[in-house]
């Protein structure tokens, strides 16, 4: 299985082949990928679309009453292997 960064960028990589303009974030607990959708984006890229964030762990579409629309996507940062992970408030 590919790092996360590996797996965000092909991502990005993949929805610019498609024609979007991505940019690529990274948080603490994962790295996101958005892209401004252009309101002429025919049904056929859509498909395609959905098909490459489809990969992720998370993906949505922000749409605003100004018309536009913003296409995220998110991959996990890998837990790291040692030590407590369970987080604040969760240990013994």
């Amino acid at each position: 299985m590919p790092a996360p960064e590996v797996s965000a960028e092909a991502l990005a990589a993949r929805l610019s082949a498609i024609g979007l303009t991505t940019r690529v974030l990274d948080h603490t607990r994962h790295t996101s990928i958005e892209a401004e959708v252009p309101d002429s984006l025919p049904a056929k890229t859509w498909r395609e679309v959905l098909e490459v964030v489809g990969s992720a762990d998370r993906f949505g579409l922000l749409a605003t009453s100004l018309g536009g629309r913003t296409l995220w996507a998110a991959v996990n940062k890998a837990v790291p292997a040692t030590g407590d992970v369970r987080g604040p408030g969760r240990q013994r």
